[in-house]
Formats: structure tokens, C-alpha cells, sequence
């Protein structure tokens, strides 16, 4: 039996109809679709099915049980597709991407280990416009199955650096022009008091230590998120959010002043 994640062939494994859907639109390298043969093939799936062949990916009409079989998640909705290669990229092609774009936001993530936290932030960042983002590839959550569904289909389409040591990719991206911002409970300032200029890396911790002192220590800067009631942390997908569209708030208000 192969791996939920991953074949002998090294193909990695998205399920669920959005997430396939978006693998083919954004031409990602899929080898073959499998659908239930038991789903009726209307909707996303039709429009699955017909983008695929359109593409010349071979589509598959399987036993469902198979498909619960390779699932990680439980919820495959009737169809998987199987990708040539881990969409990663190396941060030095993300750097490169960033300078094509006008204003470029990337997000950190330090020790996320839950993975639909990791495909909420993803899907956040893509939604706001971001070049893309940057995880450890050691004691974090990778990409998954899991982080495919949880994003939308979104990490398809955003750019994901994996580093090994994410304190030396923060002094990349400052040596690119990054101005690098962590998020943390104890800062003294508030984001809304910060400069979140683009080019604009922000840094979110992972569930229960945040970001790590060697990371923090590299930042530009250190900002709070305000909270008024007992909880003193913010899940790491909500504090990633509050911050990526505070940047995009920030962008739209100079665009409407500049047209006055």
C-alpha cells in the first residue's frame, strides 16, 4: 500500500475537489486523476474531469474504496490527483519572484505543526496577493494532503519555500530589501503602529511557543496584535490573517489617496 502523502514513484498526493481543481488550473505537474466511480460526475468534478483530459492528464474511475485507501484526510469528495514533485520551491526563486511585483508581501510561518493551520495561512496569503511563503522544513507541518484541503487548493498556486534553518533565511530576505516583521504577544508596539510597508515579510509563530528567539532576534521589527480579553494568544492562522490584510488595508487606502 502506498503512503497517504506520497507513492513509490514520489508523487505527492492532493485530494478533495478544490484543491485537484486548482492543481490542474494552476498547471501544476499532475500525472493522473482518479475519480470514484460511484460520484456523479457534475460540477467541480465535471469541470475536473474536462480539465484534465483538456490537459492530456489521464483520468481514472476507481473503486471508492481505493480512495479511502490513499486518503490522509478522510474527505477525498471522490476524486485524488497524484503530482510529479513536492511543490516547493528554493527561497532564493521566491527572492526572484518578489522582485517582479510591485508590492511584495511573503509570509514565515516558525513551527507551525497543525497542518490546516498552515493551509488557512496559505490560503490567506494567496488571497491577499502575496508572493509566497516560507516554512521550516524540520519540526513543522509540510505540505500535505491535509494542508492541500485545508488551504482551498490555494498552496497550488502560492509559492512555498522550505528552508533548514529559518533564522539565515530571514537575513535573506532582509539582504533582499525585506523589511521583516515577527509577531509576538510581548512586543511593545502594536501592528497597527508599524511600519508594514511592502516589500514585507511578516513572521508568525507556531502553536504554543511562537517565534523562536533566534528568529525574533533577526526581525527588523517585533509587533503585538492587541487583545483585551484572558486569552493570550492568537491561533497562528488568525494572527497570520489580521496582519497579511493589514498590509493589504494599508495598499488599497494609498491607492484610493494617489487617484484624488
Amino acid at each position: 500500500m502506498t503512503s497517504p502523502e506520497r507513492a513509490g514513484d514520489g508523487s505527492f498526493l492532493v485530494e478533495g475537489r478544490n484543491p485537484v481543481r486548482e492543481a490542474l488550473r494552476a498547471g501544476q505537474p499532475v500525472r493522473k486523476v482518479q475519480v470514484s466511480r460511484t460520484a456523479r460526475v457534475v460540477g467541480t468534478l465535471a469541470e475536473i474531469v474536462r480539465e484534465a483530459r483538456s490537459r492530456g492528464v489521464p483520468v481514472q474511475f476507481v473503486d471508492p474504496h481505493h480512495l479511502d485507501a490513499v486518503s490522509a484526510t478522510g474527505a477525498h469528495q471522490g476524486v485524488v490527483a497524484w503530482l510529479g514533485v513536492r511543490p516547493l520551491v528554493e527561497l532564493d526563486e521566491l527572492v526572484e519572484r518578489a522582485r517582479k511585483v510591485r508590492h511584495p508581501i511573503v509570509v514565515v510561518l516558525d513551527g507551525v505543526e497543525d497542518p490546516r493551520n498552515l493551509g488557512a495561512v496559505l490560503r490567506t496569503a494567496e488571497a491577499v496577493g502575496a508572493v509566497g511563503a516560507v516554512i521550516p522544513t524540520r519540526r513543522a507541518a509540510g505540505l500535505s494532503p491535509a494542508v492541500a484541503k485545508a488551504s482551498a487548493g490555494a498552496v497550488m498556486h502560492l509559492p512555498v519555500a522550505g528552508v533548514v534553518n529559518l533564522a539565515r533565511a530571514v537575513e535573506v530576505l532582509r539582504q533582499a530589501g525585506f523589511r521583516v516583521v515577527a509577531a509576538d504577544p510581548s512586543a511593545a508596539r502594536a501592528y497597527d503602529e508599524a511600519d508594514l510597508d511592502p516589500p514585507v515579510a511578516l513572521v508568525v509563530g507556531g502553536e504554543g511557543r511562537g517565534v523562536r528567539r533566534l528568529v525574533r532576534e533577526r526581525c527588523d521589527e517585533v509587533v503585538r496584535i492587541p487583545m483585551k480579553g484572558k486569552v493570550q494568544s492568537l491561533n497562528a492562522s488568525v494572527a497570520a490573517g489580521i496582519l497579511l490584510y493589514e498590509v493589504a488595508r494599508r495598499l488599497r487606502a494609498r491607492e484610493r489617496e494617489s487617484l484624488r
